[in-house]
Order: C-alpha cells, then sequence, then structure tokens
C-alpha cells in the first residue's frame, strides 16, 4: 500500500502509527508543505492519506498559503473512498474540508487524558480494540464543530469532538493517538519552551505522569493504529472489491 503522508512542522514523528504501517508493509510518500508547499496531487496516486498535527489553526492561510489547498486534498482523497487520517491539525483542516467550523483557542489540553467512545464509535472499526474508554495524549488549543454528514466516535471532557468520521474511513481525530511515550518525551524536549507554555511545571511532572498514564495510552494508540491500517484498500484490493 502506497500511502502520503503530510507532515506541518518538524519533528512531527509517527510513532505507534509508524510501528503499525511498518507492520503493514506499507510504502510512505512524505510531503513537507511547510518548507516547499507541496502536497500530493490527485487520489489515484496512494491508497490512503495521513495528514500530521502542528503547531498553526487550520485557518492561519495568511501564514500557510497552503492550508486551502490541503484541505481541498484531504476532501478529495475521502470523496474517492480512500482511507484518511487527520490527527490534531489534520483532524481540524479535514473538518474544514467539510464544511465545519473550526473554533480556535478556548480548547487548552496539554496532557494525557480518558476518552469515552460513543455508541457509534464502538461499532467502528477503528475503535473495536479499545475498549468503551481509554487514554490517549492530547496537545491543542483549537478543536472544531461537527461537520454535516458525520459521526462522532469518540469524545472528550473539555472538547465534545475528539474523533469524527465522514464517509467509509476519512477520519478526523482531535487527540495524539500516536504519541507514544517516546513521541511526548521528545516533544518535551524538542519543545520544551511552547510545552512549558502550555502546561506549566509539565517537565517536573512528567515522569511521574508518564509512569500513570503512557502504557496504557500506548496499548490503545497501537490498537487505534493497526486498526487505521487495515481500513486502507490497496488500488488491486479496491479494484477487485469493484
Amino acid at each position: 500500500m502506497r500511502i502520503a503522508v503530510v507532515e506541518n512542522m518538524e519533528n512531527t514523528h509517527l510513532g505507534t502509527l509508524g510501528r503499525a504501517l511498518d507492520e503493514g508493509g506499507a510504502e510512505l510518500e512524505w510531503f513537507r508543505p511547510w518548507q516547499d508547499g507541496a502536497l500530493p496531487s490527485e487520489p489515484r496516486d496512494h491508497d490512503g492519506l495521513i495528514v500530521l498535527g502542528g503547531t498553526q489553526s487550520a485557518v492561519d492561510d495568511a501564514a500557510w498559503p497552503y492550508l486551502p489547498r490541503l484541505a481541498g486534498v484531504m476532501r478529495r482523497f475521502g470523496d474517492a473512498d480512500k482511507a484518511v487520517l487527520g490527527i490534531c491539525l489534520g483532524g481540524q483542516v479535514l473538518a474544514r474540508a467539510y464544511g465545519a467550523e473550526n473554533l480556535l483557542g478556548g480548547a487548552r489540553e496539554f496532557a494525557w487524558t480518558t476518552l469515552d467512545v460513543t455508541p457509534e464509535g464502538t461499532a467502528d472499526p477503528l475503535f473495536r480494540g479499545v475498549g468503551a474508554r481509554f487514554e490517549s495524549f492530547q496537545w491543542h488549543l483549537d478543536t472544531f464543530s461537527l461537520p454535516d454528514n458525520a459521526v462522532r466516535l469518540v469524545s472528550g471532557s473539555v472538547v465534545a469532538n475528539q474523533c469524527f468520521r465522514v464517509g467509509r474511513a476519512a477520519y478526523g481525530v482531535q487527540f495524539h493517538f500516536e504519541a507514544s511515550a517516546a513521541v511526548v518525551e521528545a516533544w518535551s524536549v524538542e519543545y520544551r519552551d511552547i510545552v512549558e507554555q502550555m502546561a506549566p511545571g509539565w517537565l517536573g511532572r512528567y515522569p511521574e505522569t508518564a509512569a500513570r498514564h503512557a502504557a496504557a495510552a500506548d496499548r490503545a494508540g497501537h490498537a487505534i493504529a493497526r486498526a487505521f491500517v487495515q481500513s486502507v484498500r490497496p488500488a488491486g484490493d479496491a479494484a477487485a472489491a469493484g
């Protein structure tokens, strides 16, 4: 399977998602529009699309003029029945692509949190392996309203729309299920100043916090990542199914 991966800032890290993609034998093609503006062209060139997080907002078009084009790319992939995964900023851009409102600045979370799978989520292949509640890492200020025709799959105490699906397999995810303990630790070093602004005292609390939450979050994240990889339909399989 060929997967297009869009990075919105350096040192994003694939974490548990990278592990699941390796297990599935995925071939990754990376795009870094924050450097050069390049994005995937046509859905037929890839079997799936992953759009990762970033510190920019999903509607900061003046500073990041590729964002409207990225929303269009995600919409085209979703409408073509390709597997689409938007994580954090990627989820916010997917919500924009399907006509939802981006809600800026009022949803600060930087921590491992407990999330609730909705009744619709328990029936969705992405969350069948995690139970009714699971832990995952959060790093965001913004969120989004639920797009029309979308199904809410996961909710949280601060952000109601933690994950939605449009169509067969276009998923917008607010939380960082890919952020393994190693990724969170790396972010805490690489983005030390930003982290301290988001969560004052985090670095001092990190060892104890990680000991309480990281292992369970890693297990849930790997289960979700594996389920997404299984949602990808390589071109030969899709042709056979059609």
